[in-house]
């Protein structure tokens, strides 16, 4: 961004930034689409981008939350609530994540995860809180289904996490390892969701790892000039 000078009524220089940011060069004062970026613009991006690189710090602490959800929660503050309170970090720093990876090559991956991670948490909320062998009223469901329709929605979180690992992945904006322990992450826990005990808390460590390297790369990630 150019700086220009000009002499104030006691002699002394001016600085004054111009209005634009956003050209390549101080001469030609346009990007190469012909478009000019307000100031003011640049300012609300770099602070949605300021937002997202802190919000991204929720995804380490919902994995640890998740993961003692895995080893049991005692009555208070029960599990319900752990759980409750991991999906909300969980989909706050997923949303985040996409936001960063907005400006990449693999936005449409990033939120296609999203929207899929999305589907699989609303449809996985509601029956949280129900008995294993009680089906909701006026729900077009039969007996002894919940547990089938937990393990769909389980199944579906996992997928859109696995598009948001590969997202990271192939983005060449962070450390492609942590789309790696994202998709292994997404692996362990969608397995976990067929009742084998080890693999959600597998998953949650995974979890941790990549949230933890999201987190500490993204904190440090300046856009590109």
């Amino acid at each position: 961004m150019s700086i220009s000078e000009h002499q104030t009524a006691s002699g002394r220089p001016l600085r004054v930034a111009p209005a634009w940011v956003g050209a390549p060069t101080p001469a030609t004062g346009l990007s190469p689409d012909g478009h000019l970026l307000p100031v003011r613009d640049a300012v609300w991006i770099w602070s949605v981008r300021r937002y997202a690189r802190l919000a991204l710090w929720a995804l380490p602490i919902a994995s640890v939350l998740y993961g003692w959800l895995t080893l049991g929660v005692p009555e208070q503050p029960g599990p319900l609530a752990v759980g409750l309170i991991a999906a909300w970090l969980a989909t706050v720093s997923l949303i985040a994540l996409a936001g960063l990876l907005a400006g990449s090559r693999t936005r449409r991956c990033a939120l296609t995860g999203l929207l899929i991670t999305l589907a699989g948490a609303i449809l996985l909320l509601p029956l949280a809180a129900l008995p294993a062998d009680e089906v909701p009223a006026m729900a077009p469901l039969a007996a002894g289904h919940l547990p089938d329709l937990v393990r769909g929605a389980g199944l579906l979180a996992a997928t859109g996490l696995l598009l948001l690992g590969w997202a990271v992945f192939r983005s060449k904006l962070v450390n492609p390892a942590d789309g790696v322990l994202l998709m292994l992450a997404a692996v362990a826990i969608g397995a976990g969701t067929y009742g084998l005990r080890p693999l959600p808390t597998v998953g949650a460590l995974l979890l941790l790892a990549a949230g933890m390297g999201l987190a500490w790369t993204g904190g440090r990630l300046m856009p590109r000039t």
